[in-house]
């Protein structure tokens, strides 16, 4: 009897196979994790298209909201079905674990025996997420180690007592960790200690940064920033924004090999610097801030910051919010407790547009890029959509979500085409596509 062929089989599964992404949308650009501060790349961009992009006519759709996120201004990471994101509840600061499917909280865990307590309580902390586990910085300074199916917690490093950690002023910690390879890195603040470089698996020290006082400005301590990575001269480097301002610590050893004390102001340096080939972007609000553009110049086993161009306070900063780069252009909120929306050219330092736009909020504004726009979120809850066009100021509408408590300052984070919106206890989902 002859053997039935197996080609139209594989024929059929093939074509089953090219219609499912066809109707899902689910090449891999659209279907992507968020599953640390800034996204997967650090780059807070999030690669899903086609999201309606007039929201004057097509506003953003509530999906599903959600209590129990806890009090705080983190923002949320997301790895497949579930979201991470840190709160004060019950005396206690916790991770909280979402199911996207059922849109109920898994579990919560306690990090803390009571709130932490420092201006603005509550958490600010977004989970990074690896693998099989999670890694949270309290905002009392207590790096933990979690697993992410159950919040079982697998280790816990205190950065005042392992490394005597301290802050540039009283707000509390507020990096998001980073995880490269098999280490997870934090900013615990002490001169001997600026940086840490620990085991992922077992927190085990591996290396600590010493770091003295760079310059006169600033105040030396941690920073409120987290930090980024760079490769500049063919070197691995941690980039993070510190009391004193910028600075860059080699991968291999924590060996500090520059620093940018320029742009550094005595109350708090937030911004996580703009990582782009040899140049770094750092910015900083308040009177004595402003914002610089440095080349980093390979000398001998040292880097030179050198100035490309530095901008007083009054004229270019990001107090908080944070900055995106989207081709050579930057798009952030301009001025201190403003988000005026701003492009400006990143190799020259030239507004293109903006900066003196007062946008469809107030206060300071979050941002977040997604298929060619700019999200603004801002402190007093309004979310809009800008064109990421440096010819023109392009507002394509915004919206006010259904909950709006006090200063709206987590982030947005877009993923797999939904807004994740976080506003203290309460969790909003807005759907980013068309009707």
């Amino acid at each position: 009897m002859p053997r039935p062929s197996i080609v139209p089989s594989i024929l059929a599964l093939i074509s089953l196979s090219l219609l499912g992404s066809m109707l899902w949308g689910l090449e891999p650009k659209r279907m992507q994790d968020w599953p640390q501060w800034r996204g997967p790349n650090r780059d807070n961009y999030s690669h899903f298209t086609g999201i309606s992009t007039d929201w004057d006519a097509n506003p953003p759709a509530l999906a599903w909201k959600l209590e129990g996120m806890g009090s705080g201004y983190a923002s949320v990471s997301i790895a497949g079905d579930r979201l991470y994101t840190t709160g004060n509840i019950e005396n206690a600061q916790r991770v909280v674990a979402v199911d996207l499917t059922t849109h109920q909280v898994v579990w919560s865990t306690p990090l803390t025996e009571s709130n932490p307590k420092h201006d603005y309580e509550g958490a600010r902390c977004t989970p990074t997420i690896d693998g099989d586990r999670l890694y949270v910085v309290t905002s009392n300074g207590q790096l933990s180690c979690l697993k992410a199916n159950n919040g079982v917690i697998v280790w816990t490093k205190d950065f005042k007592k392992e490394w005597n950690g301290v802050m540039m002023s009283g707000w509390g910690f507020s990096e998001s960790p980073t995880i490269d390879g098999d280490r997870v890195l934090c900013t615990p603040g002490s001169p001997d200690a600026m940086i840490v470089a620990l085991d992922k698996t077992t927190g085990k020290e591996i290396w600590r940064s010493a770091v003295p006082d760079q310059g006169e400005k600033g105040k030396s301590g941690a920073g409120y920033s987290s930090m980024a990575i760079s490769d500049a001269g063919g070197v691995k480097q941690y980039v993070q924004l510190i009391g004193r301002g910028l600075i860059g610590v080699r991968a291999s050893d924590g060996k500090l090999l520059w620093s940018y004390n320029k742009i550094a102001n005595g109350v708090a340096d937030i911004p996580t610097p703009i990582v782009h080939g040899d140049y770094v972007f750092g910015s900083s609000g308040y009177a004595d801030g402003g914002s610089g553009l440095i080349q980093l110049v390979k000398k001998g086993d040292k880097f030179e910051a050198r100035e490309k161009y530095y901008r007083a306070a009054n004229e270019l900063q990001n107090h908080h919010g944070g900055m995106i780069l989207i081709g050579d252009h930057l798009y952030f909120g301009h001025g201190h407790n403003n988000g005026f929306p701003i492009c400006v050219d990143l190799l020259s330092g030239n507004v293109k547009w903006g900066g003196k736009i007062r946008g469809a909020g107030n206060g300071s504004a979050a941002v977040t890029g997604v298929d060619g726009h700019v999200i603004f979120r801002y402190q007093s809850g309004e979310v809009a959509l800008v064109e990421a066009s440096p010819d023109k100021y392009k507002l394509k509408g915004s919206f006010k979500p259904e909950v709006q408590i006090r200063e709206s300052w987590a982030h947005p984070v877009v993923c797999n085409g939904k807004l994740y919106l976080r506003e203290q206890n309460t969790l909003m989902c807005y759907s980013l596509t068309a009707k």
